[in-house]
């Protein structure tokens, strides 16, 4: 990272590594949850970014009603209107399918950067059925965030029972980027009850 001329710090000092939320999905469509999840992200994790990648296909769920690609990227751009929000298709350009390959494609490439992987707490419940899920603790810090209904079922999950004792108090997540890892964080505040599925079966009911 190259330092500002007028910065009064040594030309050699070491610069603070970018920390970089990762925000993972269908976006089948893109909806203000994912929005507030990230504003939040940015506000207690103390994020410089919040990357969405939009999956080409989620290998977990059924391409049938899967919206195109470029369609979701679209959506996703137009809803997302923050400066430190990006939106992505870097799964499709670095050939990855799962999340654990993901991971371990960016910290290979991003050298520079710490990663934290943002989830809704009912992806926590389900997390024991994704590739190598184990792997992404040792890849990334992970950010759980509440949804209503779901918080006993994430804290009684297998991830957050196997991982337990690397748990962060909410009231120290600022600095969950910087941890060993693993580490990882439940977060309250959203509680946005807007799912994809909900908005797809309403579109097709009109």
């Amino acid at each position: 990272m190259k330092i500002p001329e007028r910065s009064a710090a040594p030309i050699n000092a070491p610069q603070p590594r970018r920390r970089i939320g990762l925000l993972g999905g269908s976006f089948n469509p893109a909806h203000q949850g994912h929005r507030k999840l990230s504003v939040l992200a940015l506000k207690r994790l103390r994020l410089d970014q919040v990357w969405w990648l939009v999956s080409p296909q989620n290998p977990l769920k059924s391409s049938f009603g899967m919206a195109p690609l470029a369609e979701r990227l679209r959506a996703a751009r137009k809803l997302a209107t923050h400066p430190r929000i990006r939106v992505t298709d870097l799964e499709r350009r670095l050939g990855t399918r799962y999340t654990v390959d993901t991971l371990s494609a960016l910290r290979r490439r991003c050298r520079d950067q710490r990663f934290v992987w943002l989830m809704g707490a009912d992806n926590l419940v389900q997390l024991r059925h994704w590739y190598r899920w184990t792997r992404i603790f040792a890849l990334a810090s992970v950010a759980v965030f509440d949804r209503p209904g779901e918080t006993w079922r994430a804290l009684a999950s297998l991830p957050a029972r196997r991982f337990r004792h690397r748990r962060v108090a909410a009231a120290r997540s600022g600095s969950l980027a910087s941890r060993r890892l693993p580490a990882w964080t439940l977060l309250h505040g959203v509680n946005d009850p807007t799912s994809a599925t909900a908005l797809r079966a309403r579109q097709h009911a009109r």
